[in-house]
Parts: structure tokens; C-alpha cells; sequence
């Protein structure tokens, strides 16, 4: 007797209306609708050291901390608001389309189609015109918080233009040196901006920063006129030259090579008489055992690359000293590389 087997797989699709309501046990019901508005997200963004020292705009690293904080939740409105900003002291604009949080996430919902409404809550724990990435983590925060908010429709790399639009807007280009590692984690070489082209690069296991913040604030724009439009050929060559053998330097954890290649002969001559005492720090910093030193971004912030933690905090100690001597507070920070990037830590 033949039999035929016949599998038939039946698909349910369940569908739950918005406006189902809900018990909470205490004689108070809400809809599912209030459940999927009242829902936040909360990401971390680290700080980023920009350029590290020869590979001006096209090299960055991440680090572990400080870092940015963004929530996020949905709002009726259709629009992006920017609820509230704490310890930015009152400085940072208020309006979406003016903040680089707020710009990242329009970006993000125009490319999705998306005319949903957003509320966005900002942590702002990096130091206004730092050097550290500031702009950009405040962006990548946003943004890796509403991907996720919204089931995360992108994959992580694929946010990446959205926050170097936010860029354009704290300091005139599009730029991803301190973006792509806020976002994505490690050191990353920006080949190119358009088409995009952003490489990671691995870095040695011992390899630890030290940051060092001046109580001063020097702004992206501001900065970036003081450097020549143009270079000479002898020094465009040194340049790329210790570029190229600091990413070499990296990928064979060769410390005494990516000490040698930590020189900058285009941006740091023209910004050093921007932060008090800067040659004396960096000098310190060089005494006590850094691998190099040089201006994170922009600055004011100053950062060491070390081998080691006990190294590493003896660097802070003496950079910190100099930024004393003349009687200018700092902040120090000593962190792993952050291979990892943003994340999301709360919902």
C-alpha cells in the first residue's frame, strides 16, 4: 500500500492591534501603544583621539572612557526633539537640527523613510571643544540608540555617514577620524570619504592611552585656521612616511616603531602655541616613558600612547604636573584601546 506523505506547513501571523489594552493589576489598564512609546534606549559612545599625531584626518582611536550617553524613545510628534542636555552648562543647542545628536537621527530616519517621531535625552560627559571626539560621540550615541530603538533596520557600519553629517555641522566637513572609531571601535584608517573606504586596524594588546584635558576649550573651526593650505613636498613626505610605519608599527606590535612615527610636522606646529606649556608636557611625557606624545584632534587635550599601564600612569602624573606648573587644571584619563565602539547600556 503506497502512502503519500504530505507536509504541510501552516504559517501563523499573529496581529495585535495597538490599541489592545493591557492589566496592570491595580485596576489601571494601557495599551500596547503605551508600551512601545513609553520604551528607551540608552547607548555609550567613547571619546576618540583624532589624527594621532602624523595621520591628520584619516586616523582615529577609540578609547574607553569618557564617553557620551544618549537615551532615546518614541514621541507622536513626528519630529525630533531634543528634550534636555545635562552638563553641557547651557552651551549646546537645543534645536534638532542644530545639535549633532539631533542631526545624526534626521539623517537616519530620512534614509529609512522614516517620519517617526523621536525624544532625545543627551548626557553630554566630554568636555566641549576637548579634542576628544566630543561632536561625534554625542552623534554616534544618538544614532546607535535609535537603530535600536527601531530594530536596528542598519547594520552598525552602515551609520556611519549619518554622524559625519553631524560632523559638517559642529566644524564645516564631514569628516570621519573621530567618528568611525567612536562608532565602530579600535584604530581606523579613513582611506576616503567619498566613496567611504574606513579600515580597521589592529592594535598591540599593552597599548594604553593617557589623556590629558587642559581646563581650556579650543574649537574645531578655530583650529583648523590656524594650518596652511599647503605643505611642502619634504614634509608631505615625512608624513605619510610615519603614517604608513605607524599602522605598520601597530600591526606588528612593534612599540619602538610606533614610538618613532608618532611626528607630526603638519598640524602640531601650528597648534602647539594654542595650548599653554604644550612642549613642556610633551616633553614630560617623553621623560617618563611614553611612546609618544602628541595634540588629540584638534586639542586642547593632549594624549600619550604607552606600553603598559604602570608607564601609563606614571605619564599622567607628569603631564598633569606641567599643565600645573602654570597653574592650569586638567583631567587625566588612562584607558585601553576601545575595540568595540559604541554600545548600547540600558533599554
Amino acid at each position: 500500500m503506497l502512502f503519500e506523505l504530505v507536509i504541510i506547513r501552516i504559517k501563523f501571523v499573529v496581529s495585535l492591534s495597538l490599541s489592545k489594552t493591557v492589566s496592570t493589576g491595580s485596576n489601571q489598564q494601557i495599551t500596547i501603544n503605551d508600551l512601545i512609546m513609553s520604551k528607551t534606549i540608552k547607548a555609550f559612545a567613547p571619546a576618540s583621539i583624532g589624527n594621532v599625531s602624523c595621520g591628520f584626518d584619516v586616523l582615529g582611536l577609540a578609547v574607553d572612557n569618557p564617553g557620551d550617553v544618549v537615551e532615546a524613545s518614541f514621541n507622536n510628534s513626528n519630529r525630533v526633539v531634543v528634550n534636555n542636555i545635562l552638563g553641557d552648562k547651557g552651551l549646546l543647542p537645543r534645536e534638532a537640527d542644530k545639535n549633532t545628536a539631533g542631526v545624526a537621527v534626521l539623517e537616519f530616519l530620512k534614509h529609512i523613510h522614516s517620519s517617526q517621531g523621536i525624544d532625545l535625552v543627551l548626557h553630554k560627559n566630554l568636555p566641549l571643544g576637548s579634542g576628544l571626539g566630543s561632536s561625534a560621540a554625542s552623534a554616534v550615541a544618538a544614532v546607535v540608540a535609535v537603530n535600536k530603538l527601531m530594530n536596528e533596520p542598519l547594520q552598525r557600519k552602515d551609520l556611519l555617514p549619518f554622524v559625519m553629517e553631524a560632523e559638517r555641522i559642529a566644524c564645516g566637513a564631514a569628516h570621519a577620524d573621530n567618528a568611525a572609531p567612536s562608532l565602530l571601535g579600535g584604530l581606523i584608517l579613513v582611506r576616503q570619504n567619498d566613496p567611504l573606504d574606513v579600515i580597521s586596524i589592529p592594535t598591540p594588546k599593552e597599548l594604553v592611552c593617557v589623556l590629558v584635558h587642559p581646563h581650556i576649550e579650543i574649537k574645531t573651526r578655530d583650529a583648523r585656521q590656524v594650518l596652511k593650505p599647503s605643505i611642502s613636498l619634504k614634509d608631505g613626505i615625512t608624513q605619510w612616511a610615519n603614517t604608513a610605519a605607524l599602522v605598520a608599527g601597530m600591526m606588528k606590535s612593534d612599540y619602538e616603531l610606533i614610538g618613532r612615527s608618532l611626528t607630526d610636522v603638519v598640524a602640531e606646529p601650528m597648534r602647539a602655541p594654542l595650548i599653554p606649556n604644550f612642549y613642556q608636557v610633551k616633553s614630560a611625557a617623553l621623560e617618563a616613558g611614553a611612546l609618544g606624545c602628541g595634540i588629540s584632534g584638534s586639542g586642547p587635550t593632549l594624549f600619550a600612547l604607552c606600553q603598559g599601564i604602570s608607564t601609563a600612569r606614571k605619564v599622567s602624573v607628569a603631564m598633569e604636573k606641567e599643565f600645573a606648573a602654570i597653574h592650569l587644571a586638567s583631567d587625566v584619563f588612562i584607558s585601553s584601546v576601545n575595540t568595540l565602539g559604541a554600545k548600547i547600556i540600558g533599554s
